[in-house]
């Protein structure tokens, strides 16, 4: 198992995905993979920037982004953890499905075709 693949909180410098996207889905995937459970602490944004050489702010913005999805939660002076409950990850996927189901309704998109058009997309979106 290569580190990358051992620890969500790495950067491959070379990549042409920006480090804090690396650092998100490298969270996400851990999450769905079981490496991160739900409860689990993260590291600190400060020291997490300083461990992979990033700005602090770099950091942060994967955690806001993760936070804002549901993905993680932060705690105060506890710290950031990976949300409890039912399975982040799927969480956030039905939140983001339940907004765009009300957004579809807001134009009149029901039904069938809603259920079309999420299927178009998907399919459209895997790349093969």
């Amino acid at each position: 198992m290569s580190d990358a693949a051992a620890d969500p909180f790495m950067i491959d410098a070379g990549s042409s995905e920006p480090p804090y996207r690396q650092l998100h889905d490298g969270v996400v995937r851990a999450i769905t993979d079981g490496r991160l459970l739900p409860g689990e602490k993260l590291p600190t944004v400060r020291g997490l920037a300083e461990r992979l050489g990033l700005a602090a702010n770099t950091v942060a913005s994967a955690y806001r982004a993760l936070e804002s999805s549901g993905i993680i939660e932060g705690r105060g002076r506890s710290g950031t953890f990976v949300s409890l409950g039912e399975d982040p990850v799927a969480a956030a996927a039905r939140g983001i499905v339940i907004d765009a189901v009300e957004r579809l309704r807001g134009l009149g998109v029901t039904g069938d075709r809603a259920v079309q058009l999420f299927t178009d997309a998907v399919r459209g979106s895997r790349g093969d």
